[in-house]
């Protein structure tokens, strides 16, 4: 275990934890959930002050026994106090009889003593105790109380608060992400040592995380610092591990280097920038591999389908960009062009060929430029329909040029309704010779929606925008070759700064799709998938909306599912409304900062116990606030209010 973290647990609470002077006062109600607590001004100003959001310890100590318990409670507001209306009367009258004076009044010792005290109401977090060997353990709730009068209330010291808030942590693998901060103003607590927060990256790892706030706040570099961690833990995973199915050691260090992804809507994780003065890829140059849409420089990957090998994730791409309501693109998008099993029967692959040679003469129509070594295509033709449609057949009639290939389509496309031989086919069987996929294509191919060179339709034309989506070098796709990178380790950043809304959407949830089939094929074949995170910044551009019910989608299977598939998921967005109540309800993980209106507060206040500061969460100063967030992390049973570090190059 660390020595910092070695040295918090060392630190004995119910000693420490009740030093005199940090003395505050006393409940004068308490219950299993609340306690309102009796504070004088001279207390206060003695602890430098209680902040809303403040960490205080309550132990009984009646009978004059060592308390074995602590109850954990946090400031939420002031309370009105029994006797609040007698001294609010009596102060009235004091202000009253000092109106016209010219001579300074000075209260008697009695009445101001009345006047110091006030009330705070505070809710009970869960209780410090004595568990198996003498071991203090803390639990979420509190198995038993006495009478109210019977316990004395303690604001915690620097190192008695770095206790609580790292009570959970237990592994070598702790890291520091910041220090205790209550609130916006820091007069009070600029005059004390920062307690440290530190948090265990174990905690992330196949986890759901959110970070919401407004932009500016602080997200990105949350977001960042999570991935730094995650990467300091990849240093300590020991190679000799590798063929062991287990995630994680007996030290609770993964087995296999974690991949990370990160989807990168701004370009800020790829790039360097003003606001940190490195990036991720930067500071992780030899681990860091970069993907990119349209060509940038040597240092990114171009994110291109060769159409012409990737089939199906080429017509994908095309489906989901075609928009239009029309009959003949509506036609296009159902055509099948998956390829069918081997002992389908032969008619099935001749039909299969037919499309997927008509399907490329498409492409080759609209611009995608074929690979260099592919100048053929391969489809079985007719003699007797070459006959029909004036056709004179050179060559293999097995094999055709691109441009010979056009040609022969339309020929096709234009005699069907009057060649002999397909009418005979049409009679003679329970379909027709080309099937409705093929009709389909040679719409497109023809530009006409009817045989006989009738009803003109633009057809390829339609495909011609999306050219900028093709390349014609690689026939290995880019997404193998990031599932290759994840599964030794490497961070990939997928740089989508240059792409439209639509374009964005579309790369990632292929590659989201094609990780989660990974995973899923390796998990049902009983193999290791070692730790995949996913980041999402601007997750709302990407996520189902919040009434998108579809547990299909992919991004809702990740929150579901990923889980047993080590697949983790961090989301970065504005708004917790934005998102999906499934992807939600699996999160359990938060860093909340600024949110501004009452409605995202309400949102908010349906998990854990965020609640506590939904009116402080709407408050926030630019040019301080910056990184400030409520933290609920898996291993903590309670939210800490949080400054998050800078992220920075720790070499630095």
């Amino acid at each position: 275990m660390d020595d910092k973290i070695t040295k918090i647990k060392n630190i004995d609470i119910f000693k420490e934890g009740r030093l005199e002077e940090n003395l505050v006062g006393h409940p004068f109600y308490l219950d299993y959930d609340k306690a309102n607590v009796l504070v004088s001004d001279s207390k206060k100003n003695r602890v430098n002050g209680i902040p809303r959001g403040c960490f205080l310890l309550a132990f009984y100590e009646g009978a004059g026994r060592e308390p074995s318990e602590a109850l954990l409670l946090r400031v939420v507001k002031n309370i009105k106090l029994p006797l609040e209306d007698e001294i609010l009367a009596s102060r009235i009258e004091y202000y009253k009889d000092n109106v016209n004076t010219t001579k300074k009044s000075e209260l008697d010792a009695i009445t101001r003593f009345e006047f110091s005290f006030s009330g705070l109401e505070c809710n009970i977090l869960g209780s410090f105790y004595n568990g198996v060997d003498d071991e203090v353990v803390f639990g979420a709730d509190v198995e038993n109380f006495y009478s109210s009068n019977n316990y004395r209330v303690y604001k915690p010291s620097e190192d008695v608060l770095e206790y609580i808030v790292n009570s959970s942590l237990t592994e070598s693998t702790d890291e520091k992400i910041g220090f205790v901060r209550y609130s916006s103003s820091k007069r009070f607590q600029n005059n004390e040592k920062p307690s440290v927060v530190y948090i265990n990256p174990k905690d992330f790892l196949g986890k759901r995380s959110a970070l919401f706030g407004m932009t500016r706040t602080g997200k990105s570099n949350t977001l960042k610092k999570i991935v730094q961690l995650t990467q300091n833990i990849n240093g300590k995973v020991n190679p000799k591990d590798k063929n062991n199915f287990k995630t994680f050691n007996s030290k609770n260090i993964p087995t296999k280097a974690i991949g990370q992804i990160i989807f990168d809507i701004n370009g800020e994780y790829a790039n360097e920038n003003l606001q940190d003065g490195t990036s991720i890829s930067k500071m992780y140059t030899e681990n860091v591999v970069k993907y990119c849409v349209e060509p940038k420089d040597d240092e990114f990957k171009v994110m291109k389908v060769n159409f012409y090998y990737e089939i199906e994730e080429g017509f994908e791409l095309l489906k989901a960009l075609l928009k239009e309501k029309t009959q003949f693109i509506d036609s296009f998008k159902n055509v099948d062009l998956s390829k069918p099993d081997k002992d389908a029967e032969p008619s099935e692959h001749v039909r299969y060929y037919r499309r997927l040679a008509a399907y490329r003469c498409c492409l080759y129509l609209a611009g995608f430029e074929p690979p260099k070594n592919f100048k053929y295509l391969y489809f079985a033709r007719n003699a007797d329909i070459n006959n029909d449609i004036e056709w004179e057949e050179t060559g293999d009639p097995k094999k055709m040029s691109f441009g010979n290939a056009v040609e022969w389509f339309k020929k096709l496309w234009e005699n069907y309704a009057t060649s002999n031989t397909i009418k005979n086919y049409a009679e003679g069987n329970d379909n027709e010779w080309a099937d409705d996929g093929l009709k389909a294509l040679l719409v497109f191919i023809s530009q006409y929606r009817t045989p006989g060179n009738k009803n003109p339709v633009s057809g390829y034309e339609k495909l011609k925008k999306y050219v900028g989506l093709h390349t014609n070098l690689s026939e290995k796709p880019y997404d193998e070759e990031i599932i290759k990178e994840l599964r030794n380790g490497k961070i990939i950043i997928i740089d989508l700064s240059q792409g439209n809304p639509e374009i964005q959407k579309l790369y990632s949830e292929k590659i989201c799709e094609k990780i989660f089939e990974d995973s899923m094929s390796n998990f049902t074949k009983t193999m290791p998938n070692n730790i995949i995170q996913f980041y999402f910044e601007e997750a709302h551009n990407l996520f189902p909306k919040k009434e998108d019910s579809d547990l299909n989608q992919i991004y809702n299977r990740i929150a579901k599912e990923g889980a047993k598939l080590n697949l983790g998921l961090i989301y970065a967005t504005q708004e917790v409304s934005s998102i999906s109540s499934n992807i939600l309800k699996n999160t359990q993980n938060w860093f909340i900062s600024h949110l501004n209106n009452s409605d995202e507060t309400k949102e908010l206040k349906k998990y854990y116990d965020f609640a506590d500061f939904a009116d402080s969460l709407v408050r926030f100063s630019p040019e301080s606030d910056k990184g400030f967030v409520r933290m609920k992390t898996y291993s903590n049973s309670f939210v800490i209010p949080v400054q998050i570090d800078e992220f920075k190059d720790e070499g630095d």
